[in-house]
């Protein structure tokens, strides 16, 4: 049985007079890969040395708005992931409130970004 998904190289076991050796079989094709055209870095490095990357962010229909993808989503406009303009398109925000969350994270962290935190911290 030949797995298209990935290219790797099938192996036998055989059994010998010295013992079980590995025999290499054929080259698996794989199926070519398509990446969707996107504007912009596919990753950005944060400064902590994480990795964000487009598959990070938020569905486009979230609708309830928790710290962590208020998190993702200003780290992603913070570093250039994506721009302001896309978010507030992507995710139907206004300036105001897309400006709210960044300044809050830049504030007082991701705790700023919690709901019960808006009026402690304001």
């Amino acid at each position: 049985m030949q797995d298209t998904l990935n290219p790797k190289l099938h192996a036998r076991l055989k059994l010998g007079g010295n013992g079980p050796f590995i025999e290499e079989t054929d080259l698996v094709k794989a199926s070519p890969m398509y990446l969707k055209k996107a504007n912009g870095p596919r990753t950005v490095t944060l400064g902590d040395g994480r990795i964000l990357s487009r598959a990070d962010l938020p569905p486009r229909n979230t609708y309830r708005w928790v710290a962590s993808r208020k998190a993702v989503v200003v780290d992603a406009v913070v570093n250039d992931l994506i721009s302001k303009a896309e978010a507030m398109e992507r995710y139907d925000l206004s300036e105001e409130e897309l400006e709210s969350w960044i300044t809050a994270a830049r504030r007082h962290g991701r705790e700023g970004l919690k709901a019960t935190s808006v009026q402690r911290y304001r």
